[in-house]
């Protein structure tokens, strides 16, 4: 099993815009200032995740992004999947059929280690990881970040 950066940025994305306030909508540039993502890559992840439902889009001046759902109802292996990414960590994508069309000495062993990895991100949503105080902090020092950038473009400080 290898979660790429497809899945990680997807998920880093996501929790990005559950942490903005819910009356917002956010745009893919600012998601990539604050997460050093490239625009170009998270317009082909948010069409995976509009295609899933799990963020809405609005046009015009104001437009951007937001969840389509709550936060406590978007699990991240969702967002996972929804950007095709798997946490199988078989060769044989679960088929049995590793080792010359039959199953290996190891398959049981790495079909059950997806099977907890995926049961585990089943069980965290966007707003547990919300909740928790590192991305907090963390979620606090980009906006502060953001914000100076922000106003050295303007010429204000």
């Amino acid at each position: 099993m290898r979660l790429t950066t497809r899945g990680r940025y997807a998920v880093t994305a996501m929790l990005d815009l559950a942490l903005q306030p819910l009356d917002q909508t956010i745009t893919l540039a600012e998601i990539a200032a604050r997460q050093t993502i490239s625009v170009a890559y998270l317009e082909q992840l948010f069409s995976k995740l509009k295609r899933h439902q799990l963020v809405s889009s609005v046009r015009g001046a104001n437009g951007g992004y937001h969840l389509a759902r709550a936060a406590n109802s978007i699990t991240v292996l969702e967002i996972i999947e929804a950007v095709n990414e798997t946490v199988d960590a078989t060769r044989c994508d679960h088929q049995g059929n590793c080792q010359n069309g039959a199953m290996c000495l190891t398959h049981d062993l790495w079909d059950n280690l997806s099977n907890h990895i995926a049961s585990y991100l089943e069980s965290i949503t966007l707003e547990d990881l919300v909740e928790r105080d590192n991305v907090q902090t963390v979620a606090l020092r980009q906006s502060s970040v953001d914000d100076l950038a922000s106003l050295s473009v303007t010429g204000t400080f």
